[in-house]
């Protein structure tokens, strides 16, 4: 099955009513993966989400033998056996990763630990995005890596009609069987290549330890990880030191027979920018007051932004007040800053982004995607080199973007949408579905009227 296009037209209104966060996908990817190794099954409780992220992540995991099976309450999945697993010899194990990151830079290094030769598959953007110095690390520690395209060599032998159609999806190959002992990461590069090594650190037979400098960004998401682990019975010590931290990981992996996926806080901040935007008024459940997910950042943020936001008992209300304008430090937060400046655009005075260079390498080129979607929507903005201007306006006109690939765009737009006199054209719309394949769905119950071509 080919791409396709789908085209969305919301009509201009207010965004009111109660919704539930969809399961994180962060949270779920590394529950997955750690209950692929585990002793026995695990049952991972989650709401329903077919996200293609998701998918890309068991659809790898299945390349080794792992059974995951969607049942009522969330996923079952009966782990590897490792004596029976593929190691590519013949040909290399296909890895599909579509064009999750997360994805590629989890299973690499689990996979390098498992002494596979293995062939991930990239589509989209994901070429693009750097694997630098992950890739480094590896390839010191007994990995060759090396990359090929379907049109010629070894990858060419592993197309398929279901995993590799146009455009072209490019291959990283691997070889080699990671070796135990010291491995070391700055730590203000990628957090999930952090993730990546502690993962693949609990698959090796020996104790492990990783050096990891400061500063870290997205510390939060490392601790997600631990957290993952620590259920799966994982035996972790955290050591401050003079340059960073020390993680010292050993001890096989156990199955707490049902783990809880934490809702979503990226994908939750879509509706908590809905309240604060004209005639807003959401009540949103599911989402950790204290949850480890940075995104969580943006209750902080909104009411700085003036926006009417509290928790109330297992829920939390988000209503418009008076916006005002405020400074945005990305560098923690990449995530929040396309719909944050949806808001922004409507707020009184001008916001500053600052420290938003990874934008660019995301599913698209997010601050020349962002600044162009709000421009056309009739915002005030202007994209600087790491960051966005943006002066603030009574309301937006409404217009036809494009989403540029991209789920956080699709979602920006709709969301801007609140805030404008006409219609919104999303062309694209089904960029959603990397995250939240039910966004529509959802924006239609919380009263907002759609048309779908």
């Amino acid at each position: 099955m080919g791409r396709y296009t789908m085209k969305v037209t919301i009509q201009p209104g207010r965004i009111v009513g109660e919704i539930a966060a969809i399961p994180s996908k962060s949270h779920l990817h590394r529950l997955l993966i750690y209950a692929a190794f585990a002793n026995e099954p695990t049952l991972i409780s989650c709401r329903e989400t077919e996200a293609e992220d998701i998918r890309a992540t068991i659809d790898c995991l299945a390349a080794l033998g792992t059974i995951i099976v969607r049942e009522k309450d969330g996923f079952r999945v009966t782990p590897v056996n490792r004596e029976k697993m593929p190691l590519g010899t013949d040909k290399p194990v296909l890895f599909p990763c579509g064009e999750s990151g997360s994805t590629l830079r989890f299973m690499l290094p689990v996979v390098c630990a498992l002494g596979i030769r293995g062939a991930f598959e990239m589509k989209g953007r994901l070429p693009e995005r750097p694997l630098a110095p992950l890739d480094a690390e590896l390839e010191k520690n007994g990995i060759r890596l090396w990359r090929d395209t379907p049109e010629k060599g070894e990858a060419s032998d592993l197309r398929s009609e279901r995993l590799c159609e146009p455009p072209t999806c490019v291959g990283l190959f691997c070889e080699g069987k990671l070796q135990a002992g010291v491995y070391s990461l700055p730590g203000n590069i990628s957090s999930q290549y952090i993730s990546g090594i502690l993962m693949a650190m609990a698959l090796t037979d020996e104790q492990c330890r990783l050096i990891v400098t400061e500063p870290i960004e997205s510390a939060g998401y490392i601790e997600m990880t631990l957290n993952a682990a620590e259920t799966f019975g994982q035996k972790i010590a955290v050591t401050k030191t003079s340059q960073g931290f020390e993680y010292d990981i050993g001890g096989a992996l156990k199955s707490p027979a049902r783990a809880e996926t934490e809702g979503d806080w990226s994908n939750g901040a879509f509706w908590l920018c809905a309240g604060a935007m004209p005639g807003g008024n959401i009540k949103l459940s599911g989402l950790l007051k204290d949850s480890s997910q940075g995104d969580r950042e943006i209750f902080d943020i909104l009411h700085r932004m003036g926006a009417d936001i509290k928790y109330e008992a297992t829920t939390i209300s988000a209503t418009e007040k008076l916006r005002r304008a405020t400074e945005i430090d990305a560098g923690a937060i990449p995530d929040l800053i396309p719909v944050l400046a949806a808001v922004a655009a409507v707020s009184e005075g001008t916001t500053v982004v600052t420290n938003a260079a990874r934008l660019r390498i995301k599913e698209s080129d997010r601050l020349m995607a962002v600044a162009q979607t709000l421009s056309a929507l009739g915002a005030d903005i202007t994209e600087t080199a790491d960051g966005l201007i943006i002066s603030g306006k009574p309301t937006l006109t409404g217009g036809i973007i494009d989403a540029h690939g991209d789920h956080r765009i699709a979602m920006t737009a709709a969301i801007a949408s609140a805030a404008c006199t006409a219609p919104v054209t999303i062309n694209g719309a089904q960029a959603v579905n990397k995250s939240y394949p039910q966004f529509w769905n959802d924006l239609q119950l919380l009263g907002t009227t759609i048309e779908f071509s």
